[in-house]
């Protein structure tokens, strides 16, 4: 696949410091995809140094003109949704039609409302004698993951856009071919040069340049817990603002009453979306006793129906549409490593096994693939209940009434997302008021780009999308006239 070998640094592509170098291959198969410049601190240094001198022209823009930028930047995404969809198909493994529908699809719409929002935002208001002030934060360290890897550079990089910030990206070494893109679309944008700098490289080594650079203001990061507990120290160290989306171990309550064959088939399609590597996966399902071997039965009706299998057309392959894709590779090896080591824990631990394993599926040895698992018998206790996985795997908890389906429900240090299903949507608002989660969908409520994500707990610190999104780049200044 066509990658550059260099960064993007000052509005133009410039060789690397050093030579060495990452290569991008195909969880499906294992192919080299492309290899792409492995930077160090010299790259982080000139592109922190870029992104300084470009900041206080961006920032007295004015927010008609930066909205301008981020309406062009959202049209080229969208002129560009195949090669974005097939690309991130490539590099990340997720079947060609999820790649469409959402891993293209929704940054597109997310940079479509920071435009609304950056050319209607007050950032000047009058309090009494006070003129209160929004100004951009700064200079943004931005280290982005592989899972959802245009989304979660989008998410950071349009709000920062139009609050006026420049920008340092350092996306995940798995995928940073659809971040390269990113910044050939802001450029095609008219985003003046410096605002936004790419540099592709390893985490303990760009990553850490970032984080630990004097000239960064604000460190956005989302990642595991363990790594943010770390970036977070660093930041503290200089007294930089951070921004942290971190992990969850999301509870999807179906109330006594509730409709069950939905809120099973939904849920189970939540945690198996993108190979289960969503943060915010619902991955413990939290069902009453009295028709818990019900929803098991259910869910692992529905967990079958997800075969693991080659996602389209990333090795140009063509695949009968009766036989599409459902559920991709996981990213890598050590990815495939980590999931399935939860998976023997769990039947260590007691939980009882009811679709999927620890071995590769059938056929699909050579990729990176892990089949889609179902747990029942899990007690709130187990390790499969409290760590993140990361990966197609479900829990099946048993409650007896609704104080312990809270109780269990907030039973971990993570509290990033939710699901509560009732046929009466008051007593679901109710129960969803007492979960320590950031986000609560009710009823197999649809997602919304405008309203805050983020978490409580260990699943992070601060908010993205919408208006709270943008807000995370600004500072406050009071002008007493």
């Amino acid at each position: 696949m066509k990658a550059h070998d260099g960064m993007y640094i000052d509005g133009a592509w410039r060789p690397a410091a050093g030579t060495g170098t990452i290569e991008v291959t195909n969880p499906a198969d294992g192919t080299l995809l492309a290899t792409v410049p492995a930077g160090g601190p010299e790259d982080v240094e000139a592109a922190v140094r870029a992104a300084r001198a470009a900041l206080p022209g961006w920032a007295a823009t004015p927010p008609a003109e930066r909205a301008a930028r981020l309406e062009a930047l959202q049209q080229i995404l969208a002129d560009r949704r195949e090669e974005i969809a097939e690309t991130i198909t490539a590099e990340l493994g997720s079947p060609l039609t999820f790649s469409q529908k959402v891993h293209a699809a929704v940054p597109i719409a997310v940079c479509a409302g920071y435009a609304e929002l950056a050319a209607e935002y007050a950032f000047e208001e009058q309090t009494g004698n006070s003129r209160v002030l929004r100004e951009p934060v700064g200079v943004v360290g931005a280290i982005t993951p592989w899972n959802y890897p245009l989304h979660q550079i989008v998410a950071k990089a349009a709000p920062a856009f139009a609050a006026g910030c420049t920008m340092v990206l350092k996306p995940a070494e798995d995928t940073p071919l659809v971040a390269q893109l990113f910044a050939e679309a802001v450029h095609e944008a008219g985003v003046p040069a410096g605002v936004f700098n790419l540099v592709t490289g390893l985490g303990p080594v760009a990553g850490q340049a970032l984080a630990e650079h004097d000239g960064i203001d604000l460190l956005s990061f989302t990642g595991s817990t363990a790594v943010g507990r770390r970036i977070g120290a660093v930041a503290a160290s200089g007294v930089k603002r951070v921004a942290l989306e971190l992990g969850g171990k999301s509870a999807n309550v179906i109330l006594p009453g509730a409709d069950l064959k939905k809120a099973v088939k939904v849920g189970v399609a939540n945690v198996m979306a993108n190979s289960g590597q969503t943060c915010s996966a619902w991955t413990r399902m939290l069902v009453d006793a009295e028709r818990y071997d019900e929803a098991v039965r259910l869910a692992a009706e529905a967990a079958a129906k997800y075969v693991a299998g080659d996602p389209p057309p990333a090795s140009g392959r063509e695949v009968p549409p009766e036989k599409t894709t459902r559920i991709g590779p996981v990213v890598n090896a050590e990815q495939r490593e980590r999931v399935t080591g939860y998976i023997r824990r769990g039947q260590e631990e007691g939980a009882r096994l009811v679709v999927g394993g620890a071995e590769p599926p059938q056929g699909q040895e050579r990729g990176h693939y892990v089949r889609p698992t179902v747990f029942a018998d899990v007690t709130p206790e187990m390790t499969i209940a409290q760590e993140e996985i990361f990966g197609p795997v479900l829990a099946i908890l048993k409650y007896e009434d609704t104080e312990d389906a809270l109780r269990i429900a907030n039973g971990t240090v993570y509290g990033l997302a939710g699901a509560v299903w009732s046929e009466n949507e008051e007593e679901a608002v109710a129960f969803a008021r007492r979960m320590e989660t950031g986000q609560v969908d009710i009823n197999g409520g649809r997602f919304n780009p405008l309203a805050p994500f983020g978490g409580y707990k260990q699943s992070g610190v601060g908010r993205e999308l919408g208006i709270h999104g943008l807000e995370e780049y600004l500072q406050t200044k009071s002008l007493q006239l």
